[in-house]
């Protein structure tokens, strides 16, 4: 038998335990009906019931559900056709889902497979450091397929370089002639090179 905060009350007859669980104005609940003996815990159970259903709920609106998406192109799409399309395959890719992209061949395109592959090529390219190639370009009747798979660990090798690279702080002097250079300043009091501040001296008076 458990008591509310967690702790060991041994082993209690039934008639007991629940007198211990009424004396608390709580409930007495089976929660490991198979262990020997069976362990019970003294418990609110209405609100243990609503706390399951509480993180159940968040559990599922947290949860993603990763599906397969498809693009479809053309041999001879053209240029804001080809960016279009491949900004949304860069939408779903974010979004954690893999993408299966088609190029469909129509006529005699079809004896053309390179102009597909040269398309794929493309969209992998402009999908590095976000995708992977999870099944390479391959002929599917008159289409070529690719599957491009989200690459955590790019995303994050990308990200922690953007932060490495810091942009250099406002108000650091230029060494190009537009400002002052090698630890000098303009004001007789800047310190150069970890020295003393240079003080002004009054010239000497003429005898």
């Amino acid at each position: 038998m458990v008591d509310p905060d967690g702790q060991q009350l041994g082993i209690k007859p039934l008639p007991e335990a629940l007198t211990i669980a009424r004396g608390l104005d709580l409930d007495l609940v089976e929660v490991a009906p198979m262990a020997n003996p069976p362990v019970c815990r003294i418990m609110d159970y209405g609100k243990f019931k609503f706390d399951e259903a509480q993180r159940a709920k968040e559990s599922r609106r947290k949860a993603v559900h990763v599906g397969i998406k498809e693009m479809k192109y053309r041999p001879k799409i053209g240029p804001g056709d080809f960016d279009t399309k491949t900004r949304q395959v860069g939408k779903f890719l974010d979004e954690g889902h893999k993408v299966k992209i088609t190029i469909m061949f129509r006529g005699r395109e079809v004896f053309h497979p390179e102009l597909g592959k040269r398309i794929l090529d493309r969209i992998a390219e402009k999908m590095d450091g976000a995708a992977k190639v999870e099944a390479e370009p391959r002929l599917d009747g008159r289409n070529m397929v690719m599957v491009l798979a989200p690459d955590k660990r790019a995303k994050q090798a990308a990200a922690s370089r953007v932060r490495t690279e810091a942009p250099v702080a406002d108000g650091v002097a230029e060494t190009n002639g537009t400002g002052p250079s090698n630890g000098a300043a303009t004001n007789g009091s800047a310190v150069a090179d970890g020295s003393a501040p240079v003080e002004e001296t009054a010239p000497a008076e003429e005898g």
